[in-house]
């Protein structure tokens, strides 16, 4: 035989490969060629070839399966194909992906145990991609799929496997299972059977086992026969369980048969009810008829009630109109007294400035008063020692001429010498006097301003006392609300609250009052509890009442609680369960919180109170007085808000704005810790304060007492002095008598005396000049003190009248509140009564329609209207007795309708239980017949191909000279096979155990091929056939199984083996796929398809 060359793809890489659509063109043009050629394969036989048409495998290509990264494509051919290659070059992997691709488990394969373990190590999936012929009359789909369908299989890393099946031209079509196992069936293809894939490790444990069992379970599962028996295991059991159920359903139809038979006498032996029956109608047409008569008669009061209703809408109208005229005209007498006192206090702030400057004024003239004062008082002394110096030298004067002849000059020198001395202690006398009369004045100005200073001093000291005694209050007030905060309210407020809990625990209130508000109501923001405060201001105190004879006996209850002194107030006004919706005039900005947005009231009694009365809604909390301006006094203020609180409780309008006397939070403020230590730093600061008022005013009395123990002394220093300068000017008067001076001594004395005289002239005009200027300055001065008081008065007037307008304008408000409570008021019951009427006119609208439904239907009953005198009630009656009458009879014959059903019903169920009965037994009986057929079939089929398969595997033995025998026991499921090497007349038969490895390898080949020869599939491999066979096997059953497929044209061969096949004849029926050897660099293997 003439060994057949081979070559490797690789040795040629530049060679272009042809398109498949080519190969196949020039495949068939051989084949064409070539048909009437004989070929050595085919024995002899001078019959065509047959292509195969459908389900063999055109191609395959792995990528990343096991441990290669790239097999393939490999293009099989028709009919015989090897697959050869060393160990580690792909073989086995190129059939566990057949297997794997075509719906095999892993367990299958025998080389892994889950499908996750397929996928090369280092990759996310493992591909693999299988071409199936779909040409002839067994193709599936050939308008969907064309003439071959391709199977693509992708397995994750995690183990999933998904299907994409495609079309010829590599559409998708599908990728449900379902799709490839309708395929699979179609071509007969069994990837599980190992007679269509025998696997090496298949091969292995058939060639070593030893159990005949082992081999009649391979014989039976490779023919189908195994499938086959299972399914009439199953017919049977299936069977079985419909005979119980027969069974069950006979002795039902049984039961039924009684009762139909029960139901039959009874509907035969039924009296006629039909008269009671007719007057019953009749009865029911009347009944429906006089139902539509009184509710026609119920309707009419409804109506006039309506009208009524509607008629007195307009006094609800004049009510609204009326409080509405009165809220205007409140409001406007509000903003009357608003504006009075706006120009009240625009009046003070403008007189202040001038009341200022008044005063400065005023200051001024006093000082240049004061000034001419010490002038003319200069001015006056003076003239009163010129006066003096006058008298004295005209008296000299005369008195030297007197005794001028009578002193000599000795003693005149001595006189004249003292009386020098004289008149220079005199003139220091009169300095010294002058200047203790300015000391004098000046310890009694400071005198008159320490007394001054004593008296503002004082008056401050007593305004202290009395904030130092009010914080003391609080004080204590604080400490006792550490366990109850009540007593921040007022010492008596737990009492009182006690007391109306009595009381109305008694019954003497049929509505417990709410108070007092602020215990009812927390803040959000703790830092809002000033301006809060300053908001509501005695309303916080305040009580509310649902009615009059409830505010009077709380009033009752306050005047035992609080018999002197003020009592907290008491708004009365009805109670609700529900907050006020006051959406439609609050005020809602983005930044800034109303009052209602920022407490938390849970009564909504409260809650409704003070929107009532303080409009809390509509009054915006800004805690900067300079954004509150910003907001407020803005051309656009926010819409419905009138007023706004800073945090130091500054009250800001449109147009003005308010400073707040309160200075810290007394009822809302949350850490009454913190109060109190701020109460007491206060107190503390205030005590320190009227202390250093106290140690001021010591010192004022020091300083006075000082001042006037100097003023004394300088008095009596002044007295002193001036009596010496008496004593001094006596006796210069004496000596100035006592010589008669020279004529030329006398005239510098007349020259002295002239200008005395002189001088006195001139300060006597001086000093009137003087007197006129501080009498100018003084009247000036009055002028301006009297000015400055009138304007200072006038202020405090306009001071005054702001009170009483202050009172006016809260009453006012109290008033308008009213007004709109009272509006409000009236408003909810207008909207009530109007809610009533649209109820009534629902009511009413309902009732026509049930009217209209009623008469629609007693037209059904009765078309023609029956006049009805009687009652619906006694319609009713005579109908019930009627009916109960009818039952009584029903009850003893039973109802008609009901007899006549459950006549019906008993005889259908009989009718539909036998039928079912007749059918399932018709069916059991058909199943018996069938099953015996198929099972004569089946042991006739199992004979036949035992047969077949004794009398092929005895023929492949013949070929090698081999003898055998093969021995089915059906009954107890054991096969067993004997071979005899050489001829059969010489030597015993032997089990296979007793053979050599080749020898075994050979006998199963034989054995499978005479399993090929009675069973059906579209491609057949076997993994390592000839692994243990010797040279002369190998060759021998090479041939035989190449004779088999040359017989077998329309099938297709996939033989995988190490051995290099270069022995093979040459024929174009086989082709070689040679792998190469693993390269573990690049596990990418390339093919080359080879012919003979």
């Amino acid at each position: 035989m003439p060994k057949r060359k081979s070559s490797s793809v690789s040795d040629n890489p530049k060679k272009r490969a042809r398109p498949a659509a080519a190969e196949e063109e020039e495949e068939e043009d051989v084949e064409d060629e070539d048909v009437n050629e004989e070929d050595p394969l085919q024995n002899g036989q001078g019959a065509g070839e047959v292509v195969s048409d459908a389900g063999i495998v055109e191609s395959i290509t792995l990528k990343n399966f096991m441990c290669h990264s790239l097999l393939g494509p490999f293009t099989f051919g028709s009919n015989v194909n090897f697959v050869v290659g060393n160990n580690g070059s792909g073989k086995s992997a190129v059939l566990t992906a057949l297997i794997v691709a075509l719906g095999g488990n892993a367990h299958a394969t025998n080389r892994g145990l889950s499908l996750k373990g397929f996928v090369k190590e280092g990759e996310s999936s493992a591909d693999v991609s299988i071409t199936l012929r779909n040409k002839g009359r067994d193709a599936y789909k050939p308008e969907v799929y064309g003439p071959a369908i391709i199977v693509d299989l992708r397995i994750t890393r995690e183990g999933l496997r998904t299907y994409k099946l495609r079309s010829k031209s590599g559409q998708l079509v599908s990728t449900k299972k379902e799709e490839l196992l309708s395929i699979l069936d179609n071509f007969n293809i069994q990837v599980n059977n190992p007679v269509s894939v025998l696997t090496q490790e298949m091969s292995k444990y058939f060639l070593h086992s030893k159990g005949e069992g082992d081999k009649y379970k391979f014989f039976m599962k490779a023919t189908q026969l195994e499938q086959m028996r299972e399914d009439f295991v199953y017919i049977k059991t299936t069977k079985h369980v419909t005979e119980d159920k027969v069974g069950q359903h006979g002795e039902c139809l049984k039961d039924l048969k009684r009762k139909s038979m029960e139901k039959e006498d009874r509907y035969r032996n039924m009296a006629s009810l039909d008269e009671m029956h007719t007057k019953v109608e009749d009865l029911q047409k009347q009944m429906a008829w006089a139902l539509v008569i009184e509710m026609e008669k119920d309707l009419e009061p409804m109506k006039e009630k309506l009208q009524s209703d509607r008629h007195s809408t307009e006094k609800y109208d004049e009510k609204v109109d009326e409080w509405k005229n009165k809220v205007e005209e409140a409001e406007s007498k509000s903003r009357q007294i608003q504006e009075h006192l706006e120009e009240i206090t625009q009046q003070v702030q403008e007189l202040q400035p001038k009341c200022a400057e008044l005063k400065a004024e005023a200051q001024r003239r006093n000082t240049l008063l004061k000034s001419s004062e010490v002038t003319v008082h200069r001015f006056k002394a003076n003239l009163r020692d010129l006066e003096k110096d006058k008298v004295q030298l005209s008296s000299r004067i005369n008195d030297l001429k007197l005794s001028i002849s009578q002193t000599s000059g000795a003693e005149s020198q001595a006189r004249t010498e003292r009386m020098k001395q004289i008149q220079a202690e005199l003139e220091n006398m009169s300095h010294q006097i002058a200047t203790l009369g300015q000391q004098i004045d000046q310890y009694q100005h400071v005198c008159n301003r320490a007394r001054e200073e004593q008296g503002k001093i004082g008056k401050e000291q007593e305004g202290l006392k009395r904030s130092i005694e009010a914080n003391r209050r609080n004080l204590q007030t604080m400490e006792s609300s550490r366990s109850n905060r009540l007593r921040r309210f007022g010492e008596h407020m737990p009492a009182l609250l006690q007391a109306i809990h009595e009381a109305h625990r008694r019954g003497q209130l049929k509505h417990k009052p709410r108070g007092p508000l602020g215990y009812l109501i927390s803040l959000k923001d703790p830092e809002l509890a000033l301006s809060v405060e300053v908001c509501l201001k005695g309303q916080l105190q305040a009580f509310t009442c649902d009615n009059h004879e409830d505010e009077k006996v709380l009033q009752g209850l306050m005047s035992k609680m609080f018999p002197t002194g003020r009592r907290p107030a008491i708004i009365t006004s009805n109670f609700l369960s529900r907050v006020h919706d006051t959406r439609s005039r609050a005020v809602n900005h983005p930044e800034y919180p109303s009052v209602l947005q920022a407490l938390e009231i849970e009564d909504p009694v409260v809650a409704n109170c003070l929107i009532d009365q303080r409009g809390i809604e509509s009054i915006l909390l800004i805690k900067n007085r300079t954004d509150a301006r910003r907001v407020m006094q803005a051309r656009n203020p926010p819409q419905y808000c009138n007023q706004a609180f800073s945090r130091d409780g500054d009250q800001i309008f449109n147009n003005k704005s308010y400073s707040a006397e309160q200075t810290r939070a007394n009822y809302l403020s949350g850490d009454v810790e913190e109060e109190i230590r701020h109460l007491q730093r206060e107190m503390e600061n205030q005590e320190a304060q009227a202390s250093r008022f106290q140690q001021h005013m010591n010192k004022l009395d020091d300083d006075i007492k000082q001042n006037e123990g100097l003023l004394r002394r300088t008095q009596v220093e002044q007295r002193t002095t001036k009596a010496t300068a008496t004593k001094l000017q006596l006796e210069l008067t004496d000596l100035q008598n006592m010589e008669e001076p020279q004529s030329e001594d006398l005239n510098p004395l007349e020259e002295d005396l002239q200008e005395i005289v002189t001088k006195i002239s001139s300060k006597r005009a001086e000093y009137d000049e003087a007197r006129a200027q501080t009498a100018e300055s003084k009247a000036s001065y009055e002028e301006a003190e009297q000015e400055y008081k009138q304007h200072k008065e006038q202020i405090n007037t306009v001071a005054e009248e702001a009170d009483p307008v202050k009172e006016e304008l809260g009453k006012a408000d109290q008033d308008v509140m009213k007004c709109r409570h009272h509006k409000k008021h009236y408003d909810e019951k207008r909207s009530a009564h109007l809610r009533n009427i649209q109820t009534l006119e629902a009511n009413q609208e309902s009732k026509e329609q049930e009217l209209q439904t009623s008469a629609a239907k007693a037209a059904e009953i009765c078309p023609e209207r029956v006049e009805v005198r009687r009652t619906a009630r006694s319609l009713d009656s005579e109908i019930n007795r009627l009916k109960v009458k009818i039952t009584t009879q029903q009850g003893q014959q039973g109802d008609r309708e009901e007899v006549v059903r459950q006549y019906h019903e008993a005889v259908g169920n009989y009718k539909n239980m036998a039928q079912q009965m007749k059918y399932l037994n018709s069916f059991i009986k058909s199943l018996d017949s069938v099953m015996n057929q198929r099972l004569q079939a089946y042991a006739e089929l199992r004979r036949f191909l035992s047969a077949r398969c004794k009398y092929y595997f005895n023929s492949m033995l013949a070929q090698r000279g081999y003898s055998g025998s093969m021995a089915f026991d059906h009954k107890n499921e054991t096969l067993s096979i004997s071979v005899q090497p050489g001829q059969g007349n010489k030597a015993d038969l032997s089990d296979m155990r007793s053979l050599s490895g080749g020898e075994r390898s050979f006998s199963t080949v034989c054995f499978v091929l005479s399993l090929w020869a009675i069973t059906e599939a579209p491609f057949r491999c076997l993994d390592e056939f000839d692994v243990y066979m010797d040279m002369v096997n190998r060759r021998i059953s090479m041939d035989m199984m190449l004779k088999v497929a040359a017989g077998q044209r329309y099938r297709q061969f996939i033989f995988l083996t190490p051995q290099s096949m270069s022995s093979l004849p040459v024929s174009k029926i086989i082709r070689i796929l040679r792998l190469k050897d693993p390269d573990r660099d690049n596990n990418t293997q390339r093919s080359q398809d080879e012919e003979q």
